[in-house]
């Protein structure tokens, strides 16, 4: 191409730039005066600035210099004198797709660890908020995480929310805390609602918070908690252990004390309509557990837990792929979105009954025999009912109690 043409179509076009949003400082950049009457570099010439003097740099300052094509326009920055001719006329040029990453990540790392946390939200607004939590979940991280993966301190930062649940929303009362033993194994057996995992949490923060010695509590979960993105990590770093009974007997055998909920999923998957109305208690193996380390089984009743997502009806197909038993219903969900899983303030009530022992009575080799754990697990499911319609009785109001 001679140097007075204009491009012709075979030239690239100003679509195929990917330009970066570098921000330059004009003061520091060198910029011609715009009377400069600079000559053209070798072979063909690089416009230098604003040369025919109608206040902007455009085609007709390229093509007073036979530029071999002009950059697109408003893509035109300051240069250095010992740029070369395409950097000159490109500004930084051509560049792959993998060079735009590469110069946008260095960009970002550099915007990330500046000084000025001002300036940094003004221009990385999710970066710094992601750096920020960041910062907050790996501050004081414990080194005494054990084998279940609780970790005291974040176990300690999660109180404050805890607390608030506890005794500001759902407003809870306790009756019973002495019959928890101040030391050794202990297994809570309780009724199990609410859709999402908040009796098994308020149980556990209840024990901590009111119990003469401040017992921690390690809840069983139900496997389907563990599918969902980060939940399963958190129940695990609060305390919470999969439910299985290998770990169940485990913990059991270090002294600690250990809460079930033996309904399972079909508890906290009940209708409205079958509300407090306890589903079966499984096949027995809170009992086994009881028998075969010496646990005194004490039962629990958990009442306003049913009330905070009140499910009219569920979906539960294509679910199992998912990894979830059911996708709930309620009055709130999923007409509100993410806003319909916020529970219903409902009051709260936890009664603790007394320890059975049934080790002393029956022995260890109990635990093998079938007839005999159905029938003392329906013997615990009866005490259980029987505390959950007495606080019924007494109960005047959902929100109120």
């Amino acid at each position: 191409m001679s140097s007075g043409e204009r491009p012709d179509a075979d030239a690239p076009a100003a679509a195929e730039v990917l330009p970066l949003q570098v921000e330059v400082d004009d003061e520091q950049a060198p910029r011609p005066a715009a009377d400069a009457q600079v000559p053209p570099a070798s072979g063909a010439a690089g416009v230098l600035g604003d040369v025919d003097g109608d206040g902007d740099v455009d085609q007709d300052d390229y093509d007073a210099y036979g530029a071999e094509a002009a950059p697109p326009p408003g893509e035109y920055q300051p240069y250095a004198a010992s740029m070369d001719k395409r950097a000159q006329m490109w500004s930084l040029g051509r560049r792959s797709e993998d060079d735009e990453l590469r110069e946008l990540e260095r960009r970002l790392r550099a915007q990330l660890s500046a000084a000025d946390p001002i300036e940094e939200r003004r221009k990385l607004p999710l970066e710094f908020l992601w750096k920020r939590w960041r910062e907050f979940a790996m501050q004081g991280r414990s080194e005494a995480v054990d084998e279940f993966g609780r970790d005291p301190v974040f176990a300690g930062k999660i109180d404050t929310l805890l607390e608030f649940l506890y005794s500001k929303y759902f407003r809870v009362s306790v009756q019973g805390l002495e019959n928890i033993p101040a030391d050794g194994r202990a297994l809570l057996v309780a009724n199990h609602s609410g859709s999402l995992p908040y009796d098994g949490a308020m149980l556990m923060h209840a024990v901590k918070r009111d119990h003469a010695q401040h017992r921690s509590v390690r809840p069983l979960v139900e496997d389907f908690v563990f599918h969902f993105p980060y939940l399963g990590t958190f129940m695990s770093r609060i305390g919470g252990v999969r439910a299985c009974q290998e770990n169940a007997e485990r913990l059991l055998q270090q002294g600690e004390c250990v809460a079930v909920f033996p309904e399972g999923i079909k508890g906290i998957g009940k209708l409205y309509r079958e509300r407090y109305r306890l589903q079966r208690f499984g096949r027995g193996g809170f009992v086994k557990l009881a028998l075969r380390t010496d646990a005194p089984i004490i039962p629990c009743a958990i009442v306003g837990a049913e009330e905070i997502h009140p499910m009219l009806t569920k979906l539960t197909w294509l679910t199992r792929s998912l990894g979830i038993p059911y996708v709930p219903i309620t009055p709130t969900f999923p007409l509100l979105g993410p806003l319909g899983l916020v529970p219903l303030p409902t009051k709260w009530t936890l009664r603790i009954g007394k320890p059975l022992r049934y080790h002393a009575e029956f022995g260890r080799a109990a635990a093998d025999d079938r007839i005999l754990v159905n029938r003392l697990s329906e013997n615990v499911r009866g005490k259980i009912q029987e505390m959950i319609d007495e606080v019924l009785v007494r109960r005047k109001s959902v929100l109120f109690g």
